[in-house]
C-alpha cells in the first residue's frame, strides 16, 4: 500500500502544549542496542544509553522542564515534512521558515561495515537547501529524577560529559558555535544551500571511549541507511501492503536486543494508557508472549536469523526452573516495581522502572512457545533433541496445569479460568501432537497430551460459552468480552459458527470506529488496543472474509497515519491521539501478521 505524502505539521520554536509533544509526532532511531525518539520539532526527548533498559541520557518525554534533550531545531517559527528513508530505520525531517529558508536533518542511530559498533554513536546531520536556516542547539543530559549530577570535564581537545557511569563525547562541526556550561551545551549554527553541519553523541558505560573523527560519523549516516536497506531488499514480502510490511518490520528490528537475542516490547516506560489514569507500565523488558509472537513475524518476512536469534533466546530461558513471564534482555529477572519521581508524560504518573507481572503466572505461554517453535518447524527448520526434551517437559507441565487459575493475557490482578488461557493450553498441546506427527518431538507423551487436549476443548465450549451474548466471554460466570479471543481463530480452535459469532459481537460490544477495547468495561480507564483490531483483521481473513478484512486494514492504517509509521499501544478513539508505550512491538507484528493473513486469503 504506497502511502501518500503526509501533512505538514506546524511548530513554534520552544512551543509545546505543556511542555509535552504528541506521541505520533516521534520517530525512533535505533541500532541492534538502544533506541532514541527523535520528536518532529528537532529535540531528541528519550534515549537510554548504551541499552534499551538502561537509565536514559535524554528523558524529557517524562520530564519536560528538567529532562535530558538533545535539540537542533530552527529559531523562530517552522513547519516539518519528515519520513523514513525508504525502506530504512534512518529518519529525515525537513524545516521550512516563513522566509522560505529550508533544511533537511538527517538522523542515525549507525552502524559500521561489519555491523553493531561497539560504542553508541548517534548521528544528526543537516543540509542547507534554500534560503538561510539558523538553528539552535541544546544538548542537556538528564538528571536521572535528581538521582545523578552530570558535569562536563575536558580531556584533551575534546568535552566530554559525565553522568554516573557514562560517558560521552558532544562533537559538532566548526561552524557550530558553543556556549558551554557545567551541565549542558547551547550553541548555533546556520545553513544555506550546499552547506552541511553534523552533530553527534559518542556514548557508553564503564568502558573505554573511542573518539571517531566527525567525518566517518557522517560518512556512517549513510552506511547505516544502506545497510537498513540492503536488510529490508530480502524481506520477503512483495505484495500490495509491502511498504507497510516493511515498516513493521523494521520497527520490530529495532526492538531485537542484538547482544542477546531478547525482544523488548517496546522501547520506553510509563507512557499512559490514558492521559490522567494511572495504567503507566515499564515495557522495555522481553515477555515470553511478545518474544513468541515476534518470532513468528520475523518468519513471515523471512528474517531466518533474527527468528532463530530470538527463538534461541527463548529457549534458554525457559530451560531455568523457575519460568517466569517476562525478563531483562540480558536474561535476568525482571526488577520489582519502583517509582519514579519526574511528572511523566502529560503530568500522567507514576513513572515506573521495572514490572509487577515478573511474577505473574500466565497459562498463555505454553501456547506461545509451541506455537513459535511449530511456526519454525513449518519453515522448513528442526529441532535439536536437547529442545525436544525441553519441549516434553513444558507439555506435560501444561497437561498437568491446565485446570488451574491464572492472571491471563492481559494481566490481571484477579486470578480466573480465563477462556483465552485455556485455548492457550488447548492450543499448546495441539501443537504438540503435530511435532510427534512430524518426528519433531518423541513418542512419549502423545496419547496424553490427545486426551488433555480434547479435555481442554470440551471444558471450554461447556463453560466459557455464552449464547445469551453469542460469544466466548471472558471466563465463565461473566458476560464480559475478551478482544484476544479472536486469535482462537489463528489457533486453530473451536467451532466457526461460534468463532464468526464471537468476531461480531466483540465488534458491535469492543469497537470504536476501527479500533477495539481489550475487555468488557475497560474504556474508563484506557485507549482502544491496537493489536486486538490488527488480531481482528487477521481472524477475518482466515475465516475467508477477505474483502472486509482489507477493506477494515485500510481503514484502521488510514486512521493511524498520523506521524512516520511508528505506532504505540493504544490510541484514543476520539481524537485518534496515540497513547501507551512506543514503539510497541505488538503493534508491529499484529500488523505485519494481519498482511499476511490477507495475503494467504487470496491465494
Amino acid at each position: 500500500m504506497q502511502r501518500p505524502n503526509r501533512t505538514p505539521v506546524t511548530h513554534q520554536a520552544g512551543q509545546r502544549e505543556d511542555g509535552y509533544l504528541p506521541l505520533e509526532d516521534y520517530g525512533a532511531l535505533g541500532e541492534g542496542r538502544s533506541v532514541a525518539l527523535s520528536g518532529a520539532d528537532g529535540s531528541i526527548d528519550w534515549w537510554c544509553v548504551p541499552n534499551l533498559d538502561s537509565q536514559p541520557l535524554f528523558d524529557r518525554l517524562l520530564d519536560p522542564e528538567d529532562g535530558g534533550r538533545f535539540v537542533i531545531q530552527p529559531e523562530g517559527p517552522f513547519t516539518v515534512e519528515r519520513h523514513y528513508r525508504h525502506e530504512s530505520n534512518v529518519l529525515e525531517t525537513v524545516f521550512t521558515t516563513p522566509d522560505g529558508g529550508r533544511a533537511k536533518l538527517t538522523e542515525s542511530m549507525n552502524s559500521g561495515n561489519a555491523g553493531r559498533l561497539p560504542w553508541a554513536e548517534l548521528a544528526r546531520r543537516v543540509d542547507g537547501l534554500d534560503g538561510s536556516v539558523r538553528f539552535r542547539v541544546e544538548m542537556r543530559p538528564g538528571r536521572r529524577a535528581d538521582g545523578a549530577s552530570p558535569y562536563k570535564s575536558r580531556i584533551g581537545n575534546h568535552d566530554v560529559f559525565h553522568v554516573e557511569r557514562m560517558l560521552g563525547l558532544f562533537l559538532t562541526s566548526d561552524g557550530v558555535t558553543r556556549d558551554q556550561t557545567d551541565e549542558a551545551v547551547i550553541g548555533n549554527f546556520t545553513v544555506t544551500p550546499g552547506s552541511r553541519e553534523v552533530l553527534a553523541i559518542v556514548a557508553g558505560e564503564d568502558e573505554p571511549l573511542v573518539v571517531p573523527p566527525l567525518d566517518k560519523i557522517d560518512s556512517r549516516i549513510d552506511l547505516s541507511d544502506q545497510e537498513w536497506r540492503d536488510w529490508a531488499h530480502y524481506v520477503e514480502y512483495a505484495g500490495e501492503w509491502r511498504d507497510d510490511f516493511i515498516r513493521s518490520v523494521l520497527a520490530l528490528k529495532l526492538l531485537l536486543y542484538s547482544p542477546s537475542g531478547a525482544i523488548a516490547a517496546a522501547a520506553t516506560t510509563s507512557l499512559p494508557e490514558a492521559v490522567g489514569g494511572r495504567k503507566n507500565y515499564d515495557y522495555r523488558y522481553a515477555w515470553v508472549r511478545d518474544a513468541g509472537y515476534t518470532i513468528k513475524a520475523f518468519l513471515a518476512a523471512g528474517a531466518q536469523a533474527e527468528a532463530k536469534a530470538a527463538l534461541t533466546w527463548l529457549l534458554k530461558r525457559l530451560q531455568e526452573e523457575d519460568l517466569h513471564v517476562m525478563y531483562r534482555l540480558d536474561g535476568g529477572t525482571a526488577p520489582q516495581v519502583k517509582e519514579i519521581d519526574v511528572p511523566g508524560w502529560r503530568r500522567t504518573g507514576p513513572v515506573r522502572v521495572g514490572n509487577v507481572a515478573t511474577d505473574q503466572h500466565q497459562h498463555g505461554i505454553y501456547g506461545d512457545i509451541f506455537e513459535t517453535v511449530a511456526r519454525f518447524v513449518a519453515c522448513g527448520n528442526l529441532i535439536d533433541s536437547s529442545t525436544a526434551e525441553l519441549l516434553v517437559h513444558i507439555a506435560d507441565r501444561c497437561a498437568d496445569h491446565w485446570r488451574r487459575k491464572d492472571s491471563g493475557i492481559w494481566e490481571l490482578p484477579e486470578e480466573e479460568h480465563y477462556t483465552t488461557s485455556k485455548i492457550s493450553c488447548w492450543q499448546a498441546l495441539a501443537r504438540a501432537v503435530e511435532l510427534v506427527d512430524q518426528g519433531q518431538l518423541p513418542n512419549t507423551c502423545r496419547d496424553r497430551w490427545c486426551r488433555e487436549r480434547d479435555r481442554i476443548a470440551h471444558w471450554i465450549e461447556e463453560n466459557c460459552w455464552s449464547e445469551t451474548q453469542g460469544a466466548y466471554v471472558l471466563h465463565p460466570g461473566t458476560d464480559r468480552l475478551d478482544a484476544a479471543m479472536v486469535l482462537a481463530v489463528r489457533f486453530g480452535f473451536g467451532n466457526r459458527g461460534r468463532l464468526e459469532r464471537t468476531l461480531d459481537t466483540i465488534d458491535q460490544e469492543l469497537g470504536s470506529g476501527p479500533f477495539h477495547y481489550r475487555y468488557s468495561d475497560v474504556q474508563v480507564e484506557e485507549g482502544c488496543f491496537l493489536a486486538c483490531s490488527f488480531w481482528m483483521i487477521e481472524a477475518r481473513a482466515l475465516l475467508g472474509q477477505k474483502d472486509r478484512a482489507r477493506d477494515n486494514l485500510r481503514t484502521l492504517v488510514t486512521a493511524l497515519d498520523r506521524g512516520v509509521g511508528i505506532y504505540s499501544e493504544m490510541v484514543d478513539p476520539r481524537t485518534g491521539a496515540y497513547l501507551g508505550n512506543l514503539p510497541q512491538g505488538l503493534t508491529h507484528l499484529a500488523h505485519i501478521m494481519a498482511i499476511e493473513a490477507i495475503d494467504l486469503s487470496d491465494d
